[in-house]
């Protein structure tokens, strides 16, 4: 076994018996303290539950729609001309709004076109160098009670 794997393999343990170690040498209750965050991670799903149910239902009706394959097909000659391959436009749309749904859109990339053309190469680096721009607003500004998000749309945007 290399060392790599061997790190890997026991990463999680010794990280765990070392938080652990270090809560009975300054005496933490451990179990009240996982109780306590427990409760404050379920009060906060509670709290963005109806943001991702939004946003879940709006990106179903995007894909049900056909929606996306008509701005793909609409934009795709501008794309073309500045190198963007066509049969990554759909992740493109896709990615700052759904990570599941841009993951089935990079799997498609690849069913169409293999995963070392250019158009699976771009659809690799686009699907793991960004976020999903509108579900990270949802789920972070929802956990906080944020409203107004001022200019965190258009950055996000503008680095996507």
């Amino acid at each position: 076994m290399d060392v790599a794997r061997l790190l890997s393999v026991w990463a999680v343990p010794v990280f765990v018996a070392a938080v652990l170690v270090t809560a009975l040498v300054r005496r933490v209750p451990v179990f009240d303290e996982f109780t306590v965050g427990a409760g404050e991670g379920l009060r906060t799903c509670v709290k963005i539950l109806p943001s991702l149910v939004a946003l879940m239902t709006a990106v179903s009706m995007l894909q049900a729609s056909g929606l996306l394959e008509q701005v793909t097909a609409w934009i795709a000659p501008a794309a073309e001309k500045i190198g963007l391959p066509a049969p990554v436009l759909p992740l493109a749309l896709m990615r700052p709004v759904s990570g599941s749904g841009s993951l089935a859109v990079l799997e498609n990339v690849f069913r169409q076109v293999g995963p070392d053309s250019l158009a699976g190469q771009v659809a690799s680096v686009m699907q793991s160098s960004t976020e999903t721009t509108f579900y990270t607003i949802a789920v972070y500004y929802g956990a906080v009670g944020v409203k107004r998000t001022r200019h965190t749309l258009a950055a996000a945007a503008t680095a996507d």
